[in-house]
């Protein structure tokens, strides 16, 4: 039977809610599996467990040395109880189990984590000839959460004690009467030696904590900084972090967009999934710089529009006549869309849309100048928002919903503008969309828990946000 490392880690006093959890910022929640993890895939293939092998007891140091237990003056040297035995010399650890990771969450107090694996020691036996053992090993750790000068949680070893199990000889001559004396020095030695396996593992699994509150690029827009509003807290399957996601200019000033007053109202969590909700607030965030940088202006020239969308005043004529005044038949326009205002995101009824409230300017097309318009329309834009998550990212796509208009001033004479609205959409259909579609391409960026993908989530709309939940 294998041994075990129990690990205890102090993590939060509190225990999350059960049902319905109320959230103003981005709530994620990692299921005890993803822990588990973390710890597996920091032991596979990294230094940790390479940093023990080849570890020597040799007959110069240590327990095994000159005054020590098995040295002269010890139990089996010069004068000892068995002192015509020679010593064990050149003790090895050569082979360390791949643990296996297992974890139960104590709902408020912490975590107990067991790694289960065996340990293989060469050397030479006290009778001669080349001795190989094989021992299982309990090691009993504590661990407090610490916050870091950065502020990020930090797991600090404590406490680490090692209980020896079964001692198995493989190989060689190892007198009875000498078994308790080898195990009594591998009680001694081992701690010194996998402890700092424990701490190993600690400093991996900060790494990835710390990685929580990264700051994650816009584009050409600024960056997302998150940060934990409380400390972690534990339920019997999950971890809980609740993160504040603060959003700064390219120059690294805080851009303080209003936060949807009525707070988000999150499902419960089934068991070995993980959760992230994305706020609303993060949408209307990223809206509300592409507006503030002017990334939702547009201006639509003839070029632009392919055919069957032209943009000529014989098609305006058949549409609202008045509203020529004396241009000709067959005069190429231009449409300018204007954003003054930030748009408004819906997250509702499981269905994502965008609102953009534009000035839309319809003039003759001049390509060296800037005529006068014709007339001006107060429209808003309603787009319907797809939402496909990534391993790091929430993307935005795009498609028109309905473009509505209502006449705002004219060069001639007035008129019904919502005669206009069919042409405009198609423009808009056309060229606009699309230029939205690769403004957002930056998409809403995620925060970084533990490496959880959440590119094959589940997708859920709820009031006011979008909740990601991915099978551990």
């Amino acid at each position: 039977m294998l041994g075990v490392w129990s690990l205890l880690l102090l993590w939060g006093l509190a225990t999350p809610c059960q049902g319905l959890l109320e959230t103003v910022g981005t709530l994620a929640r990692i299921d005890k599996d993803e822990l588990g993890k973390a710890i597996q895939n920091s032991l596979v293939g990294g230094p940790i467990l390479q940093n023990v092998l080849g570890t020597v007891t040799s007959v110069n140091q240590g327990l095994l040395g000159f005054g020590g237990l098995l040295g002269g003056g010890g139990l089996l040297g010069h004068g000892g109880v068995f002192g015509v035995v020679k010593e064990l010399s050149g003790l090895k650890i050569e082979e360390l189990t791949l643990p296996k990771v297992s974890l139960k969450l104590l709902p408020g107090f912490g975590v107990q984590l067991s790694l289960h694996t065996k340990v293989g020691l060469h050397g030479s036996g006290p009778l001669g000839g080349f001795l190989q053992l094989a021992a299982e090993v309990n090691v009993s750790s504590r661990v407090a959460l610490g916050v870091s000068p950065r502020g990020t949680p930090t797991l600090i070893l404590k406490r680490c004690s090692t209980l020896l199990g079964h001692i198995s000889l493989l190989s060689g001559l190892l007198p009875a009467p000498l078994f308790g004396v080898v195990e009594e020095t591998l009680f001694k030695v081992l701690p010194g030696l996998l402890c700092p396996v424990v701490d190993s593992v600690l400093g991996v699994v900060n790494e990835l904590l710390g990685a929580v509150l990264s700051l994650v690029p816009l584009g050409a827009l600024g960056s997302v900084e998150f940060s934990l509003v409380t400390l972690p807290l534990i339920s019997n399957q999950y971890i809980e972090l609740d993160i504040n996601p603060i959003v700064k200019s390219v120059g690294g000033d805080i851009i303080d967009f209003p936060k949807h007053p009525v707070p988000v109202k999150v499902p419960p969590k089934e068991d070995h999934t993980s959760q992230v909700t994305v706020p609303l607030y993060l949408f209307n965030t990223v809206f509300g710089l592409l507006q503030a940088n002017g990334a939702l202006n547009i201006d639509i020239t003839p070029e632009l529009v392919s055919v069957p969308v032209p943009l000529t005043t014989t098609e305006l004529a058949a549409l609202v006549p008045e509203a020529l005044g004396k241009l000709p038949p067959g005069r190429h326009l231009q449409l300018s869309l204007w954003v003054k205002e930030a748009p408004t995101v819906t997250l509702q009824n499981k269905k994502a849309s965008v609102s953009i409230p534009a000035n839309i300017h319809v003039l003759p097309y001049v390509p060296q100048g800037t005529p006068e318009a014709l007339f001006q329309l107060n429209g808003v834009v309603t787009l319907s928002a797809q939402l496909a998550p990534s391993a790091t990212k929430l993307h935005i796509s795009l498609s028109l919903e309905r473009l509505s208009v209502k006449l705002a001033s004219s060069y001639s004479r007035a008129f019904d503008a919502s005669r206009l609205e069919e042409w405009l959409s198609d423009a808009v259909r056309a060229v606009y969309v699309p230029k939205l579609n690769v403004a957002l391409g930056i998409g809403i960026p995620l925060p970084k828990i533990l490496n959880v993908n959440f590119a094959n989530s589940d997708l859920e709309i709820i009031e006011n946000a979008v909740v990601l939940t991915v099978a551990s």
